[in-house]
């Protein structure tokens, strides 16, 4: 898609992360919550209107981008351990927990290894497939370690209020599961995104 069409795609990528903001805001489970959950949808998609012209990214990161959000979004409104899809996957599967925040950091590997591995592609930051793949995985383990030093930061400020956004449903190794989850995201990311992206950022960058 030319770089030209890359507001059509925002402005619809914002109308629908605008619906899903309103529809999750109405009546969320928990507020604090869910202001803690969509806070980097709110930081996010400004800063997408403020770069697109100078540094417009593919479609492909951008449709990636709305489906992390919409994950956000859902997971503020219900509480990770409460939104419906899980308990119907946790159903499903005969699983002993909702597995939906697992979906969430999963989701947060993936989008930022793409974010990483277009800006340093771009960049001609790094040299070698190899390497690439390397620091990119290294990126999202790192943007993972970060969320799990802020949830333990928000468990020491707010006490047993900071239950609903820890989420850990009882699982003492819920910290390591989730840095596990982010890194399975980054390398199915780059498996099965990696020429599609390539293809995507030759065209933009013509």
């Amino acid at each position: 898609m030319p770089a030209s069409r890359t507001p059509l795609l925002l402005s619809v990528i914002t109308l629908l992360l605008l619906a899903a903001l309103i529809h999750s805001g109405i009546r969320p489970y928990d507020r604090p919550t869910w202001l803690m959950e969509v806070a980097p949808v709110l930081v996010v998609l400004p800063l997408l209107w403020l770069t697109y012209r100078r540094y417009p990214l593919t479609p492909l990161l951008y449709t990636l981008i709305l489906f992390h959000a919409l994950i956000l979004i859902f997971g503020g409104m219900y509480s990770y351990a409460r939104v419906p899809l899980g308990f119907e996957v946790q159903q499903w599967l005969d699983l002993g927990r909702n597995p939906y925040d697992k979906l969430g950091h999963f989701f947060q590997g993936l989008v930022p290894a793409l974010v990483a591995r277009e800006i340093l592609l771009r960049g001609g930051y790094v040299q070698g497939r190899k390497m690439l793949g390397f620091v990119v995985c290294c990126i999202a383990l790192a943007i993972s370690a970060v969320y799990e030093l802020i949830e333990w930061w928000a468990a020491l400020a707010l006490g047993q209020g900071a239950d609903e956004f820890l989420g850990t449903q009882g699982d003492p190794w819920d910290t390591q599961s989730d840095m596990f989850c982010a890194l399975l995201g980054a390398l199915c990311g780059l498996l099965l995104f990696a020429g599609w992206q390539d293809r995507q950022i030759r065209r933009l960058c013509r």
